[in-house]
């Protein structure tokens, strides 16, 4: 197998939520709150596209918004517009009986938004996931998780894949496509080594993950019997997308977090060829595209989880490195 392509000369201390979005990557450096675009030039840094005082876990753009991002961060969501300034939709997990922060998110194929949540020091079951409808509603759909990354969804919709990383665990859930409620889970794949970090879906069913602490990527037939492995010269893989001109480059992030003695690729992003292609991110799509101002205003009052819309990162900002 030919060695994978390193794509920027800095490093990333968690390095997550890769997107393949209007022809480029964008990626997320969690706990330092940085949006990041890869460069065209792999001799070159990552580009900021903006920093936020507090953890930032995944974006998904917003359609019919050039430059506009809906966020996991902080303790809840936020839109990001087109110069980098934040607008808070919830913070759900401010208050927690533990110090919590948003992790993995993605939108769905119908516009919706889903992020996990997570405790600071992985506290068991503290955390949850949580789905932003169209409207700007937010409603918390499953507790008791206690690292969530992904979620990942089928390109019709209707499945959804969930990591419980600290579980090592992945799970399918059947989602309504008009409602966006879940079925009840099926246990796809358990991991003895390592844990599912990142995941994203290509055009034939199968699933890629992030395998943390293994220097490794899988993908998983649609029956969850393992399909491929790839090696990786990092030991923490965290994040991964398919995206390229032709949606056959799988790109993956990785972190140097937690390491007592990182190797120089530990931190990088990765690109491998693959054979089958996967479709770029899917955007966001509030219920009014041409006013998003009114799809949030809903937010503050239908927030199932509780919790105020402002000053989100307030109360992260003196847990960041």
């Amino acid at each position: 197998m030919t060695a994978p392509t390193v794509l920027a000369t800095d490093r990333l201390e968690l390095g997550e939520g890769i997107r393949w979005t209007d022809g480029r990557a964008v990626l997320t450096d969690i706990l330092t709150g940085r949006l990041l675009s890869a460069p065209g030039d792999p001799a070159a840094p990552h580009g900021l596209i903006t920093q936020l005082p507090c953890p930032l876990g995944a974006v998904a753009p917003v359609e019919g918004r050039p430059g506009h991002w809906i966020a996991a961060a902080g303790t809840g969501v936020c839109r990001i517009d087109d110069a980098g300034r934040p607008d808070w939709i919830a913070r759900p997990e401010d208050g927690a009986p533990v110090p919590m922060r948003m992790n993995d998110g993605v939108a769905d194929p119908h516009g919706r938004f889903w992020a996990g949540s997570m405790a600071y020091e992985a506290t068991e079951d503290a955390g949850s996931l949580y789905r932003v409808d169209r409207d700007g509603s937010v409603t918390r759909v499953l507790r008791d998780i206690t690292v969530p990354n992904g979620p990942a969804f089928s390109h019709d919709g209707t499945l959804m894949y969930l990591a419980d990383s600290a579980r090592g665990i992945v799970r399918r859930y059947p989602v309504d496509p008009a409602t966006g409620d879940l079925g009840e889970p099926e246990r796809f794949v358990t991991f003895g080594t390592g844990s599912p970090d990142g995941m994203t879906t290509d055009s034939e069913g199968g699933l890629w993950t992030a395998v943390w602490g293994t220097g490794q990527a899988h993908r998983y037939h649609p029956d969850g019997t393992l399909d491929r492995t790839v090696e990786l010269p990092a030991a923490q893989p965290a994040g991964l997308c398919l995206g390229g001109p032709d949606g056959r480059t799988l790109l993956v992030t990785s972190a140097r977090i937690g390491l007592p003695r990182p190797r120089p690729l530990d931190g990088a992003v990765f690109a491998f060829r693959v054979d089958v292609p996967g479709a770029p991110a899917a955007p966001y799509r509030p219920a009014d595209a041409t006013d998003p101002d009114r799809a949030d205003s809903a937010a503050a009052d239908s927030v199932a989880a509780g919790g105020s819309a402002a000053g989100a990162c307030a109360s992260t900002r003196d847990l960041l490195p």
